[in-house]
Parts: C-alpha cells; sequence; structure tokens
C-alpha cells in the first residue's frame, strides 16, 4: 500500500492530515499496512524528534534506520527493525517507515517489560496497533543467553554497554561465514571469535588454514603452529585424485591415459607394503604408505612391457614429472623420503589437537608452500578432516572445526571454476559436514566469487563493510528476510562493525567487535606509509637478507 494513502485511510474522515496522535505516551506512530514478513508505519515526526535527547541511547535513536521498535499484541511484544524511512504529508510531520519483522516476547505481569524473547511471529498485530522505542531493557532480554554456551564479541550498536554474544553450539552446528571488503578489520574479527572459541573451549578442536602467515603472530600461546619447516605431511595421505593433480601435466585425452597408467602403477606401489596385506580389497584411494623409488621403478617396468596399449610418452611423462618433485626442495615438507613410515596417527594427532594440551588451535600456514599445490595441501587438510569425522562415526565424537581464510581461492565459483579437489570437499563440508560434525568456517573478502550455493549452507553470517555492489547483492540473497533492512547498511559499516544473522544469534544485529589485545592480533596491519618513507638507513643489509632468503627459498 502506498505510504500516504494508508495514512490518509488512517486520518479523520473529514480529511484531515494531521500526524498520528500517540494513544500512551511512550508511542511514537501507529501500523497502517500489515504483510506476512512485515509492515507499513505512520511515525510522529516531532514525537521521534522529543526522544532524541532521552538517557537511553536505543530510545534517542528511536525512528532511524536499522533502530528497533515494538507493538503490543496481547500479552506480547513484536519486535521489529526499521528497514526504510520516508517524508510524507506537505506539513512534513509525518514519516512513513518499512518495517522487519523479528520476533516476540512475552510482557511481565508487574513491570510490563519484555521476556522470554523468541524468533518468529505467532500472533500478528492489526493495523492501528501502537508503535513503541525499544529500550536497553528489552534488548537486554532480546540478546539474553538463555543459559546456553555464548562467547562475547563486542556491543550491540548503538550502545555500549548491551553484550553481543554468538550462541557458539547453533554457530558451530550449521557453518559460518565472515565476510568483508580488504581494510575493514575482518582478520582481527576472526582472530577475536577464534580466541573466545579457544578460550571457551580449552580442549577443543580447530584446523585453521592459513594462506598468508598472518595468524601465527595471533596464537603463539594457545594454538600449535605448522608451516613447510615442521608439517611434515605425507605425501601418500592424497587419494588419487589429489595424485592426479600433483603428477599428470597433459590434458584432454591424454590426460585419461595417463591417470590409468598412475592409477595402475599406484595400486601396485601401496600393495608391497606389508599394511596393504591387512586391507581385504586395496584401492587407490586407501591411505598406505608406499615408496615414490618403488612408484618410478614400477612405472619404469609398465613401459618396457610388450603388451602395453599406448607408447611410451605417458610413462615418461609421469616418471619425470615425479622425479623433478623429488629433486625440489620445495617440496621436501611433503615429499621427503623420511615422510615414508606410518606416520598416519601421529599427523592426524598434531594437526587435529587429539589431545588438545590447552592449545585447540592448529594453524596451518601455507604461505611457503610451493602456489602450484597449494590447493593439492589445502584439499588433504580439509578431506583427511571429513574422513577422519566419517570414519569415526560410532566412536567417542570429536567434532572439528575447519576454518577456510581467503575461502573463493579454494571455492570458486564456474565463472573462475579450475574443478580442483580442494573445491569439491570443501563444498561436500558445507553441504554435509555438520551431520558428522565438521564445521566450516569461511573468510573471504569476495563473497561474490565463491561457489553458488556454498553461502546459502552456511547457517550464520557475520558480514562486515563490503564496498562491491555484485557482493553485497550476493550477501542480500543469501541472507533470511528479516535481515534485509540491516544489510541496507552494509556499505556504511564502520571498520571493527559487522551485521550479524542466522542461527547464531537470536534476531539479526549490527555489532562493533571489542578491541583485541596487541600480542593476539595478526600480522594483518596496513604499512604506514607516511612513517616508513621517512625512514633511511640500512637498505643495503635489507636487500642481501632478501635476496638470501629469495634464493634458498626460505625463511
Amino acid at each position: 500500500m502506498d505510504a500516504s494513502r494508508a495514512f490518509d485511510h488512517e486520518s479523520d474522515q473529514d480529511g484531515h492530515s494531521d500526524a498520528p496522535r500517540a494513544r500512551s505516551s511512550d508511542s511514537i506512530g501507529i501500523l497502517v499496512d500489515i504483510a506476512g514478513s512485515g509492515g507499513l508505519a505512520i511515525l510522529d515526526r516531532a514525537r521521534i524528534l522529543a526522544l532524541s535527547g532521552h538517557s537511553d541511547t536505543l530510545v534517542a535513536h528511536s525512528g532511524s534506520v536499522g533502530s528497533q521498535v515494538k507493538l503490543r499484541v496481547g500479552s506480547s511484544w513484536l519486535i521489529a527493525t526499521i528497514r526504510s524511512l520516508k517524508l510524507i504529508g506537505e506539513d512534513g510531520a509525518r514519516i512513513s517507515a518499512l518495517l522487519d519483522f523479528l520476533g516476540e516476547g512475552d510482557e511481565e505481569q508487574l513491570t510490563g517489560k519484555l521476556c522470554r524473547f523468541r524468533r518468529g511471529v505467532t500472533r500478528y498485530p492489526v493495523p492501528g496497533c501502537e508503535i513503541h522505542p525499544v529500550t536497553s531493557a528489552d534488548l537486554n532480554q532480546v540478546y539474553a543467553a538463555d543459559g546456553r554456551a555464548t562467547i562475547g564479541i563486542g556491543t550491540v550498536y548503538p550502545t555500549s554497554d548491551i553484550p553481543a554474544s554468538l550462541y557458539i553450539d547453533a554457530m558451530l552446528g550449521k557453518h559460518f561465514a565472515l565476510l568483508g571488503s580488504t581494510g575493514t578489520g575482518k582478520s582481527t574479527a576472526a582472530a577475536l571469535i577464534l580466541h573466545r572459541i579457544c578460550a571457551l573451549a580449552p580442549q577443543g578442536h580447530i584446523v585453521m588454514i592459513d594462506p598468508h602467515g598472518e595468524y601465527a603472530a595471533a596464537f603463539g600461546t594457545n594454538g600449535a603452529l605448522y608451516d613447510v619447516s615442521n608439517l611434515q605431511m605425507p605425501y601418500w595421505l592424497m587419494n588419487f585424485e589429489e595424485h592426479c593433480e600433483v603428477f599428470l601435466t597433459s590434458e584432454g585425452s591424454a590426460r585419461q591415459v595417463d591417470a590409468d597408467i598412475l592409477a595402475r602403477c599406484l595400486l601396485m606401489a601401496k600393495a608391497k607394503n606389508r599394511l596393504a596385506q591387512e586391507v581385504p580389497k586395496l584401492t587407490v584411494d586407501a591411505p598406505i604408505p608406499y615408496l615414490l623409488s618403488d612408484l618410478t621403478n614400477i612405472i619404469t617396468n609398465e613401459m618396457g612391457r610388450m603388451d602395453k596399449a599406448t607408447d611410451t610418452a605417458p610413462y615418461l611423462r609421469l616418471k619425470g614429472k615425479i622425479d623433478e618433485i623429488k629433486a625440489d626442495p620445495r617440496y621436501a615438507f611433503m615429499f621427503s623420503g623420511m615422510l615414508v613410515g606410518d606416520t598416519m596417527a601421529n599427523f592426524m594427532s598434531r594437526i587435529f589437537r587429539l589431545p588438545g594440551d590447552g592449545k585447540p588451535i592448529s594453524i596451518i600456514d601455507v604461505s611457503g608452500v610451493p602456489s602450484e599445490i597449494t590447493s593439492v595441501v589445502v584439499a588433504v587438510l580439509s578431506r583427511m578432516v571429513f574422513d577422519f569425522a566419517i570414519w569415526s562415526r560410532g566412536s567417542a565424537q570429536h567434532p572439528i572445526l575447519l576454518v577456510c581464510e581467503e575461502a573463493h581461492r579454494y571455492i570458486p565459483n564456474e565463472r573462475n571454476a579450475d574443478r580442483s579437489a580442494v573445491g569439491r570437499i570443501l563444498s561436500r563440508i558445507a553441504k554435509e559436514g555438520r551431520k558428522y560434525g565438521v564445521s566450516l568456517g569461511l573468510i573471504t573478502q569476495r563473497p561474490s566469487d565463491l561457489a553458488e550455493g556454498v553461502l546459502s549452507q552456511c547457517g550464520t553470517i557475520l558480514s562486515m563493510r563490503l564496498n562491491n555492489d555484485r557482493d553485497q547483492a550476493y550477501v542480500r540473497g543469501a541472507m533470511p528476510e528479516g535481515a534485509r533492512g540491516f544489510l541496507d547498511a552494509l556499505p556504511a559499516l564502520r571498520n571493527r562493525e559487522c551485521i550479524i544473522c542466522g542461527e547464531g544469534v537470536a534476531t539479526p544485529i549490527r555489532v562493533a567487535f571489542d578491541t583485541l589485545d596487541e600480542d593476539k592480533r595478526p600480522a594483518s596491519d596496513d604499512p604506514v606509509f607516511s612513517e616508513l618513507w621517512s625512514r633511511t638507513g640500512g637498505e643495503e643489509g635489507v636487500i642481501a637478507e632478501t635476496i638470501r632468503r629469495w634464493r634458498t627459498q626460505g625463511r
């Protein structure tokens, strides 16, 4: 219904169009139109201005975009948020407001205050219902923990004393995503959330993929840190698909020929291990240790057979690539000859923090991994988390949180798709992980570059400022209807502020994050050009040391 016509309908029959007169002292307007998810209200501009100096910050912000209001429905209070405002009428005394309904709470008998808030609407108001401002006491009830496990992350905007918390079980049980453009404080927000989770569950199991080496500085005291110097991830943990990504260099029909040869030779190499004798039906995907030298010898022997179906080119390609990787020191963290023992149990114990020893988070710094196999390393780690959860069913459950920074690099949309193993396994975790106790946390600055459907699998979305129109539209499409009014504020959010909606919060909420101690922040600060460019001296030493590291590919 058009705002002015709706108000005219509520006006006196003699045609007067005065602003709605409040029937109670704190009413700021009336509801004139209603639909399933929201309604249209006419607000009294003079009354809103009169409240602007109120001592309660929330009451003072009444009638502004993004603020909450309440409507009495029987013995309950219905909470709504203001999505948009428009001045109507020639006298400027009336404001039309679009409302999104959030949830409802009971009215306390003695005080008339809101209590026992729950999401959703069971009884709708009727046109003519009065609109009241929400108070700090009301909002404290809305965001009360109700006995559920929570982590505090900041304060509810625009207040400075109402704590903002996340329901940790609901957030992790259905995945979460942290979004935000570069420079909005996304990495610090991620560190804050993970620190609070670690404090709540010091015996937890968290694996974080860190592509830029930022988070080691933040978790030096309560996390286990791994990079190419100490990761020691055995190559034989790869499944066949991941072997193909590393060892195959051909394309088209030739790639299928190479894959068939690799599968046959790989199975023969694994069969030589005594562990294979304990497996009733050995498959090429089974994580059985084998020697790379055995694999190359088998390829050579197969190449010399007279009854082979192809020429020698595929065998030479395979053998050449394997020899190249064995000789390259950059791959030593994974393809070293020292990693042929059955260290699978020890590796999983270290990476999955089983037991955690008070350090529940593993930071996997992949910044030093050669770029051509980074996605394979992430694929192996992600798949091992998922496979461990599947094959441990029936045993004591150990849920694992997998946090993936720069998620758009590993789960690209169809426009940027590279059909990699990591994209497939992370997409599968997003769709099926919660059934097996695997939680996925995605952190990205480009949500529109994520594979379609992955963001919608995240039950809780924390969105910081997004500057790109396509990213904003993508996030709006993944948010529930009641959060749309909050999302209009995405381009206007300050640094260290975010909109949170979904399972992890009682209602959509705008949050100002807590300040994180300096020693708990990731190493992601922007350089201060004006200061750094004013310094001089020592450049020769910097260049010499940089060249040394560059040539040795080390730190």
